[in-house]
Protein backbone atom coordinates (compact mmCIF):
# COMPACT_ATOMS: atom_id res chain seq x y z
CA UNK A 1 0.00 0.00 0.00
CA UNK A 2 2.69 2.55 0.83
CA UNK A 3 4.48 1.29 -2.25
CA UNK A 4 1.03 2.15 -4.40
CA UNK A 5 1.14 5.94 -2.41
CA UNK A 6 4.48 6.45 -3.33
CA UNK A 7 4.50 5.56 -7.03
CA UNK A 8 0.91 8.22 -7.06
CA UNK A 9 2.54 10.83 -5.44
CA UNK A 10 5.71 10.71 -7.66
CA UNK A 11 3.55 10.49 -10.77
CA UNK A 12 1.34 14.02 -9.22
CA UNK A 13 4.88 15.77 -8.99
CA UNK A 14 6.10 14.77 -12.35
CA UNK A 15 2.15 15.79 -13.84
CA UNK A 16 2.78 18.88 -12.27
CA UNK A 17 6.06 19.87 -12.66
CA UNK A 18 5.32 18.90 -16.55
CA UNK A 19 2.40 20.65 -17.34
CA UNK A 20 4.33 23.69 -15.63
CA UNK A 21 6.80 23.58 -17.89
CA UNK A 22 4.14 23.00 -21.10
CA UNK A 23 2.81 26.35 -19.94
CA UNK A 24 5.91 27.84 -19.34
CA UNK A 25 7.17 27.27 -23.04
CA UNK A 26 3.90 27.39 -24.77
CA UNK A 27 3.51 30.02 -27.33
CA UNK A 28 1.84 33.32 -25.85
CA UNK A 29 -1.21 34.46 -27.42
CA UNK A 30 -1.01 36.98 -30.04
CA UNK A 31 -3.62 39.23 -30.32
CA UNK A 32 -5.48 41.07 -33.13
CA UNK A 33 -7.45 43.89 -33.46
CA UNK A 34 -9.13 44.94 -37.17
CA UNK A 35 -9.89 48.28 -37.35
CA UNK A 36 -12.29 49.21 -39.82
CA UNK A 37 -12.52 52.57 -40.92
CA UNK A 38 -16.25 52.25 -42.07
CA UNK A 39 -18.37 49.24 -42.12
CA UNK A 40 -17.59 45.74 -43.30
CA UNK A 41 -20.87 44.75 -44.73
CA UNK A 42 -21.35 46.31 -48.14
CA UNK A 43 -17.60 47.18 -48.46
CA UNK A 44 -15.85 44.47 -50.65
CA UNK A 45 -12.38 45.62 -49.97
CA UNK A 46 -12.94 45.71 -45.82
CA UNK A 47 -14.33 42.29 -46.41
CA UNK A 48 -11.08 40.82 -48.28
CA UNK A 49 -9.16 42.52 -45.49
CA UNK A 50 -10.87 40.90 -42.47
CA UNK A 51 -11.16 37.38 -45.03
CA UNK A 52 -6.87 38.03 -45.49
CA UNK A 53 -6.52 38.52 -41.34
CA UNK A 54 -8.79 35.75 -40.56
CA UNK A 55 -6.58 33.18 -42.52
CA UNK A 56 -4.06 34.37 -41.06
CA UNK A 57 -4.96 33.49 -37.65
CA UNK A 58 -6.74 30.29 -38.42
CA UNK A 59 -3.00 29.51 -39.89
CA UNK A 60 -1.37 30.04 -36.55
CA UNK A 61 -1.97 28.61 -33.37
CA UNK A 62 -2.72 30.49 -30.65
CA UNK A 63 -3.44 34.11 -32.38
CA UNK A 64 -6.77 35.35 -31.75
CA UNK A 65 -9.18 38.61 -33.97
CA UNK A 66 -11.39 41.09 -32.71
CA UNK A 67 -13.14 43.06 -35.68
CA UNK A 68 -14.14 46.52 -34.62
CA UNK A 69 -16.08 49.29 -36.47
CA UNK A 70 -15.14 52.49 -36.68
CA UNK A 71 -18.36 54.07 -38.62
CA UNK A 72 -18.52 56.75 -41.45
CA UNK A 73 -17.57 60.11 -39.07
CA UNK A 74 -14.02 59.86 -39.92
CA UNK A 75 -13.34 62.23 -37.17
CA UNK A 76 -14.10 59.55 -34.76
CA UNK A 77 -11.55 57.33 -36.02
CA UNK A 78 -8.41 58.27 -34.13
CA UNK A 79 -10.81 58.49 -31.11
CA UNK A 80 -11.72 54.69 -31.73
CA UNK A 81 -7.95 53.09 -32.68
CA UNK A 82 -6.55 55.23 -29.48
CA UNK A 83 -9.28 53.16 -27.39
CA UNK A 84 -8.01 50.57 -29.08
CA UNK A 85 -4.11 50.90 -28.15
CA UNK A 86 -5.26 52.29 -24.94
CA UNK A 87 -6.16 49.13 -23.26
CA UNK A 88 -2.68 47.27 -24.04
CA UNK A 89 -4.42 44.11 -25.06
CA UNK A 90 -3.49 43.98 -28.70
CA UNK A 91 0.04 42.83 -30.19
CA UNK A 92 -1.05 44.13 -33.48
CA UNK A 93 -3.71 46.60 -35.12
CA UNK A 94 -4.34 46.22 -38.43
CA UNK A 95 -6.12 48.75 -40.55
CA UNK A 96 -6.69 49.56 -44.52
CA UNK A 97 -7.37 53.04 -45.81
CA UNK A 98 -5.12 55.99 -47.09
CA UNK A 99 -6.45 58.04 -44.37
CA UNK A 100 -5.27 55.68 -41.25
CA UNK A 101 -1.68 56.46 -41.84
CA UNK A 102 -1.80 59.71 -40.22
CA UNK A 103 -4.31 58.62 -37.26
CA UNK A 104 -2.09 55.91 -36.48
CA UNK A 105 1.13 58.02 -36.48
CA UNK A 106 -0.67 60.17 -34.07
CA UNK A 107 -1.75 57.25 -31.92
CA UNK A 108 1.70 55.90 -31.47
CA UNK A 109 2.97 59.10 -30.20
CA UNK A 110 0.79 58.03 -27.16
CA UNK A 111 1.66 54.36 -27.61
CA UNK A 112 4.47 53.88 -28.86
CA UNK A 113 4.78 50.22 -27.90
CA UNK A 114 1.13 49.70 -30.22
CA UNK A 115 2.08 47.76 -33.75
CA UNK A 116 0.39 48.67 -36.58
CA UNK A 117 -0.13 47.22 -39.78
CA UNK A 118 -1.42 49.48 -42.55
CA UNK A 119 -2.80 48.20 -45.85
CA UNK A 120 -3.51 51.01 -48.91
CA UNK A 121 -1.34 53.31 -47.04
CA UNK A 122 2.16 54.95 -46.56
CA UNK A 123 4.41 55.91 -43.92
CA UNK A 124 7.86 55.19 -43.39
CA UNK A 125 10.26 55.70 -40.59
CA UNK A 126 8.06 54.50 -37.33
CA UNK A 127 9.49 51.84 -35.33
CA UNK A 128 5.59 50.44 -34.34
CA UNK A 129 3.80 50.80 -38.29
CA UNK A 130 4.83 48.62 -41.06
CA UNK A 131 2.62 49.92 -44.24
CA UNK A 132 1.93 48.21 -47.27
CA UNK A 133 0.50 50.03 -50.81
CA UNK A 134 -0.86 48.67 -53.44
CA UNK A 135 0.44 50.68 -56.86
CA UNK A 136 -2.49 52.01 -57.92
CA UNK A 137 -1.28 54.34 -60.33
CA UNK A 138 -0.76 51.06 -62.45
CA UNK A 139 -4.40 49.89 -61.73
CA UNK A 140 -5.82 53.22 -62.38
CA UNK A 141 -3.05 53.40 -66.56
CA UNK A 142 -4.89 49.89 -66.49
CA UNK A 143 -8.51 51.10 -66.11
CA UNK A 144 -7.48 54.02 -68.10
CA UNK A 145 -5.95 52.24 -70.72
CA UNK A 146 -9.01 49.59 -71.16
CA UNK A 147 -11.84 52.56 -71.39
CA UNK A 148 -9.36 54.67 -74.24
CA UNK A 149 -9.93 50.90 -76.02
CA UNK A 150 -13.80 51.18 -75.35
CA UNK A 151 -14.63 54.93 -76.27
CA UNK A 152 -12.50 54.07 -79.72
CA UNK A 153 -13.99 50.68 -80.51
CA UNK A 154 -16.84 49.60 -82.68
CA UNK A 155 -18.74 48.62 -79.39
CA UNK A 156 -22.70 49.65 -79.55
CA UNK A 157 -22.95 52.64 -77.25
CA UNK A 158 -19.32 53.59 -78.13
CA UNK A 159 -19.07 57.24 -79.80
CA UNK A 160 -16.56 58.96 -82.08
CA UNK A 161 -15.68 61.78 -79.18
CA UNK A 162 -13.52 59.51 -77.19
CA UNK A 163 -14.49 60.65 -73.91
CA UNK A 164 -13.89 59.05 -70.26
CA UNK A 165 -15.84 59.37 -67.13
CA UNK A 166 -14.03 59.29 -63.62
CA UNK A 167 -16.97 59.52 -60.83
CA UNK A 168 -15.42 59.71 -57.33
CA UNK A 169 -17.01 59.55 -53.70
CA UNK A 170 -14.51 62.18 -53.11
CA UNK A 171 -11.23 63.43 -53.57
CA UNK A 172 -7.90 62.74 -51.48
CA UNK A 173 -4.37 62.08 -52.14
CA UNK A 174 -3.98 59.10 -53.83
CA UNK A 175 -7.18 59.76 -56.35
CA UNK A 176 -5.34 63.36 -56.71
CA UNK A 177 -1.55 62.32 -56.74
CA UNK A 178 -1.91 58.77 -58.77
CA UNK A 179 -5.43 57.59 -60.20
CA UNK A 180 -6.43 60.06 -61.67
CA UNK A 181 -3.31 60.66 -63.50
CA UNK A 182 -2.86 57.13 -64.20
CA UNK A 183 -6.00 56.80 -65.28
CA UNK A 184 -5.91 60.10 -67.64
CA UNK A 185 -2.23 58.84 -68.54
CA UNK A 186 -4.22 54.91 -69.67
CA UNK A 187 -6.79 57.00 -71.85
CA UNK A 188 -4.48 59.18 -73.81
CA UNK A 189 -2.11 56.31 -74.48
CA UNK A 190 -5.17 54.04 -76.17
CA UNK A 191 -6.34 57.13 -77.90
CA UNK A 192 -4.38 60.22 -78.32
CA UNK A 193 -7.11 62.69 -78.22
CA UNK A 194 -9.30 61.13 -75.16
CA UNK A 195 -10.32 63.20 -72.88
CA UNK A 196 -11.57 63.01 -69.39
CA UNK A 197 -14.85 64.43 -67.90
CA UNK A 198 -14.08 63.78 -63.96
CA UNK A 199 -17.51 64.50 -61.10
CA UNK A 200 -17.02 64.38 -57.47
CA UNK A 201 -20.24 63.05 -55.31
CA UNK A 202 -19.39 64.65 -52.23
CA UNK A 203 -19.85 61.52 -50.34
CA UNK A 204 -19.58 58.01 -50.24
CA UNK A 205 -23.21 56.70 -50.41
CA UNK A 206 -25.04 59.04 -52.59
CA UNK A 207 -26.50 57.03 -55.17
CA UNK A 208 -28.98 59.23 -56.62
CA UNK A 209 -26.53 61.80 -56.67
CA UNK A 210 -23.80 59.79 -58.51
CA UNK A 211 -26.74 58.55 -61.11
CA UNK A 212 -27.27 62.37 -61.97
CA UNK A 213 -24.09 63.06 -62.34
CA UNK A 214 -23.71 60.25 -64.74
CA UNK A 215 -26.82 61.06 -67.03
CA UNK A 216 -25.11 64.45 -67.34
CA UNK A 217 -21.85 62.53 -68.50
CA UNK A 218 -23.07 59.92 -70.86
CA UNK A 219 -25.55 62.92 -72.56
CA UNK A 220 -22.23 64.75 -72.98
CA UNK A 221 -20.25 61.92 -74.62
CA UNK A 222 -18.53 59.56 -72.38
CA UNK A 223 -18.87 56.39 -73.03
CA UNK A 224 -17.65 54.64 -70.25
CA UNK A 225 -17.25 55.55 -66.46
CA UNK A 226 -14.68 54.36 -63.98
CA UNK A 227 -16.91 54.91 -60.58
CA UNK A 228 -14.90 54.82 -57.40
CA UNK A 229 -18.03 55.98 -55.08
CA UNK A 230 -18.43 53.22 -52.73
CA UNK A 231 -22.39 52.83 -51.78
CA UNK A 232 -22.83 55.60 -54.71
CA UNK A 233 -21.08 53.41 -57.42
CA UNK A 234 -25.02 51.61 -57.83
CA UNK A 235 -26.18 55.16 -59.32
CA UNK A 236 -23.57 54.98 -61.90
CA UNK A 237 -24.63 51.13 -62.82
CA UNK A 238 -28.13 52.56 -62.96
CA UNK A 239 -27.44 55.51 -65.90
CA UNK A 240 -25.28 53.11 -67.43
CA UNK A 241 -28.42 50.72 -67.97
CA UNK A 242 -30.76 54.11 -68.84
CA UNK A 243 -28.52 55.13 -71.70
CA UNK A 244 -27.15 52.08 -72.86
CA UNK A 245 -23.45 52.92 -71.62
CA UNK A 246 -20.71 51.49 -70.09
CA UNK A 247 -19.33 51.22 -66.69
CA UNK A 248 -15.50 50.68 -65.19
CA UNK A 249 -14.91 48.64 -61.62
CA UNK A 250 -12.00 49.29 -59.46
CA UNK A 251 -10.75 47.29 -56.54
CA UNK A 252 -12.81 44.18 -56.92
CA UNK A 253 -13.99 41.72 -59.71
CA UNK A 254 -17.19 43.83 -60.56
CA UNK A 255 -18.70 41.75 -63.94
CA UNK A 256 -21.37 40.16 -61.90
CA UNK A 257 -22.31 42.92 -60.22
CA UNK A 258 -23.83 44.09 -63.54
CA UNK A 259 -23.15 41.66 -66.57
CA UNK A 260 -22.70 43.59 -69.84
CA UNK A 261 -22.93 46.80 -68.23
CA UNK A 262 -19.73 46.49 -66.27
CA UNK A 263 -17.60 46.45 -68.63
CA UNK A 264 -14.14 46.03 -67.22
CA UNK A 265 -12.25 45.45 -63.85
CA UNK A 266 -9.21 46.16 -61.80
CA UNK A 267 -8.93 44.58 -58.42
CA UNK A 268 -6.66 44.58 -55.64
CA UNK A 269 -5.25 41.07 -54.01
CA UNK A 270 -6.18 42.96 -50.49
CA UNK A 271 -7.00 39.71 -48.91
CA UNK A 272 -3.57 38.37 -50.26
CA UNK A 273 -1.62 41.13 -48.83
CA UNK A 274 -3.77 41.01 -45.37
CA UNK A 275 -2.96 37.21 -45.08
CA UNK A 276 0.82 37.53 -46.06
CA UNK A 277 1.82 40.82 -44.00
CA UNK A 278 -0.22 39.53 -41.21
CA UNK A 279 0.89 35.80 -40.94
CA UNK A 280 4.66 37.84 -40.66
CA UNK A 281 3.47 39.49 -37.73
CA UNK A 282 2.70 36.92 -35.77
CA UNK A 283 5.51 35.42 -36.62
CA UNK A 284 7.90 37.97 -35.50
CA UNK A 285 9.22 39.16 -38.88
CA UNK A 286 7.34 41.71 -39.79
CA UNK A 287 9.77 45.18 -40.63
CA UNK A 288 8.18 47.85 -38.85
CA UNK A 289 9.16 50.74 -39.80
CA UNK A 290 9.51 50.13 -43.62
CA UNK A 291 6.74 50.44 -46.33
CA UNK A 292 6.14 48.48 -49.31
CA UNK A 293 4.20 48.96 -52.44
CA UNK A 294 2.86 46.01 -54.64
CA UNK A 295 1.95 46.34 -57.94
CA UNK A 296 1.06 43.81 -61.16
CA UNK A 297 4.27 42.71 -61.49
CA UNK A 298 4.30 41.61 -57.99
CA UNK A 299 0.70 40.22 -58.14
CA UNK A 300 -1.28 42.14 -55.99
CA UNK A 301 -2.71 44.31 -58.57
CA UNK A 302 -4.57 42.99 -61.94
CA UNK A 303 -7.01 43.66 -64.71
CA UNK A 304 -9.33 40.77 -64.68
CA UNK A 305 -8.76 39.67 -68.18
CA UNK A 306 -10.17 35.69 -67.81
CA UNK A 307 -13.87 36.56 -66.32
CA UNK A 308 -16.28 34.64 -68.91
CA UNK A 309 -18.46 37.50 -69.10
CA UNK A 310 -15.15 39.65 -69.93
CA UNK A 311 -13.94 37.21 -72.64
CA UNK A 312 -17.54 36.75 -73.96
CA UNK A 313 -18.27 40.82 -74.09
CA UNK A 314 -15.54 42.51 -75.17
CA UNK A 315 -14.29 41.98 -78.97
CA UNK A 316 -11.11 40.38 -79.58
CA UNK A 317 -8.91 43.14 -80.52
CA UNK A 318 -9.69 45.13 -76.99
CA UNK A 319 -8.99 42.40 -75.34
CA UNK A 320 -5.63 41.68 -77.03
CA UNK A 321 -4.06 45.67 -77.22
CA UNK A 322 -5.19 45.28 -73.19
CA UNK A 323 -3.23 42.27 -72.79
CA UNK A 324 -0.08 43.42 -74.80
CA UNK A 325 -0.23 46.36 -71.87
CA UNK A 326 -0.52 44.01 -69.34
CA UNK A 327 3.07 42.23 -70.42
CA UNK A 328 4.57 45.15 -70.77
CA UNK A 329 4.14 46.81 -67.37
CA UNK A 330 4.84 43.02 -65.72
CA UNK A 331 8.29 42.66 -67.79
CA UNK A 332 9.43 45.98 -66.65
CA UNK A 333 8.83 47.60 -69.88
CA UNK A 334 6.49 49.99 -68.43
CA UNK A 335 6.97 51.25 -65.80
CA UNK A 336 4.39 53.61 -63.76
CA UNK A 337 6.21 54.43 -60.54
CA UNK A 338 3.41 55.06 -57.45
CA UNK A 339 3.76 58.46 -55.90
CA UNK A 340 5.46 58.91 -52.58
CA UNK A 341 3.80 61.65 -50.33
Amino acid sequence: MKKTLVLLSLFILLSFLFSGCQKEGAKAEFTIAVFIPGVVAGSPTYELLVKGVEKAVSSHSGASLKVVEGGFNQGAWEETVTSLASTESYDLIVTSNPAMPEICQNVSKKYPEQKFLILDGHLKGNPSIFTFRFNQMEQAFLAGHFAGLVTSSTLPGATNEHKVGLIVGQTYPDMDRAIRPGFELGIRTAVPDGTLDFRVVGNWYDAAKAAELARDMYDHGADIILTIAGGANQGVITAAKERGRYVSWFDINGYDIAPGVIAGSTEILLDRAAFEKTSLAIEGKLSYGNSEIGGVKEGYVRFVTDDPLYLSNMPEDVRKALSEIVVKIEKGELNLEMPLF
